[in-house]
């Protein structure tokens, strides 16, 4: 192992000594190291939880945004990361604390698999004195190929205490009594998926090898369990596919990982891996129930918020209409000269046209010309769009249709009156 990971191992060895020498309980030891390790990462998943809840709660405006600028990934990328801002959310936050206790794992699995050098911090001279001596007294076999030959080690040194102890003393108070047996099984040992090479005659044989069989089935089952009530709780957003996916693929995979891990690992990574599911479960129940309770609150108070400026800005629109209709509108010192210009120039073409039409009245008036009666072809200012024929009844009676389609005086025809006279 590294120098990284030796010193990694060291104060959860250390942890797992003091909760057995509190306890005299080797299983009990476990179960309080793991709580232990669920209260040190509580405030990190915390946060975690919160920002995925948040997450969840904001996926109607994440659609919206990426409807809005489906075309512009660079605005819409902008308008996302602003969004998380806001809301107090970070998308990798929950990826990044999922991580976390599969190192953790790997380093308890090293503490459980050398008691010896870990737990009990004994050097390479003194591994290889307990080793003979257990292989002359205590009918140990090494193994070329096992990885938990301390474990067996540590194990006979147990059942023969008083006689090792005798021998060697206790290595200044490093050597530790380790006994492995808890609820009526020997937490070093492997379990085995053989059921069927077990000695179903002996129930002394067999009822510990059916419990230690039982073992990784139980941490399988709370394993997808414990990620099927946190996936309900924390639903992903509408419309992603991909992390639906993903979620429907790790519920799959980690319960198997965690059945393999403790087929082929000492029952006590089992036994951790049980306490940590449960103990997920209670964390993903408890913390939901407060942050819905939080983040209900916080969206009550963002909406009122929104209500707010809404009312706000419709109450700036309805007087700017006000003071437009009175004329007392005042112009923007940040509008730009050109916007000025423009305004200018289209108030005073309304103004020329309006003179314009006042001029024409007051001259056919001076003339006596009568101005005709605009069509019922006519649209607008348009006297003939619909057609210098059209009438509205001409399909109920020709007799009245044909005084209709008569052309009308033009205001062309006007205007060569009023130039002639």
């Amino acid at each position: 192992m590294s120098t990284i990971g030796y010193y990694i191992c060291v104060p959860f060895a250390w942890l797992v000594r003091l909760f057995y020498d509190l306890t005299n309980s080797y299983g009990v030891a476990l179960i309080l190291f793991t709580l232990v390790i669920k209260l040190i990462m509580l405030p990190f998943q915390m946060k975690s939880k919160k920002s995925m809840m948040r997450m969840s709660r904001v996926s109607g405006q994440m659609q919206d945004l990426q409807k809005r600028y489906a075309k512009n990934q660079a605005k819409l990328q902008e308008e996302m990361q602003k969004l998380y801002e806001e809301e107090g959310v970070n998308p990798m936050s929950g990826c990044l604390w999922s991580l976390i206790p599969f190192p953790i794992l790997i380093a308890l699995y090293s503490v459980i698999r050398q008691p010896l050098t870990k737990m009990m911090g004994l050097g390479a001279e003194a591994v290889t004195q307990l080793t003979d001596w257990v292989t002359t007294n205590a009918g140990y076999v090494a193994q070329a190929k096992s990885a938990y030959q301390e474990i067996q080690i540590a194990d006979l040194i147990h059942q023969n205490w008083d006689a090792v102890t005798g021998a060697f003393g206790d290595f200044s108070g490093k050597l530790l009594d380790l006994d492995y047996s808890f609820i009526g099984l020997n937490m070093g040992q492997q379990p085995s998926f053989k059921i069927w090479t077990f000695d179903w005659s002996n129930k002394a044989v067999w009822l510990p090898a059916l419990g230690l069989f039982l073992i990784p089935i139980i941490s399988a089952l709370l394993s997808w369990l414990s990620m099927k009530i946190s996936t309900s709780m924390t639903p992903q957003p509408a419309g992603n596919q991909q992390a639906a996916a993903t979620n429907k693929t790790m519920m799959l995979m980690m319960p198997l990982v965690s059945l393999w891990i403790c087929y082929t690992m000492p029952a006590a990574l089992g036994i951790y891996w049980i306490v940590n599911s449960i103990l997920g479960i209670l964390r993903d129940v408890s913390l939901t129930k407060v942050f819905n309770k939080q983040l209900d609150k916080l969206d009550a108070e963002r909406i009122a918020r929104e209500k707010e400026r809404d009312a706000e800005l419709e109450r700036k629109r309805l007087e700017t209409e006000r003071l437009k209709a009175a004329g007392e509108t005042v112009v923007n010192p940040n509008t730009s000269k050109k916007k000025i210009q423009a305004s200018q120039k289209q108030k005073d073409d309304e103004r020329k046209a309006a003179a314009m039409r006042e001029e024409r009245a007051a001259r056919r008036e001076r003339l006596g010309v009568e101005q005709a009666a605009a069509p019922e072809s006519q649209v607008g200012n348009r006297r003939y769009a619909r057609g210098r024929a059209y009438a509205r009844d001409h399909y109920q009676s020709d007799a009245t249709a044909a005084p209709q389609t008569e052309q009308p005086v033009s205001e062309g025809s006007e205007g060569k009156q009023e130039s002639t006279e």
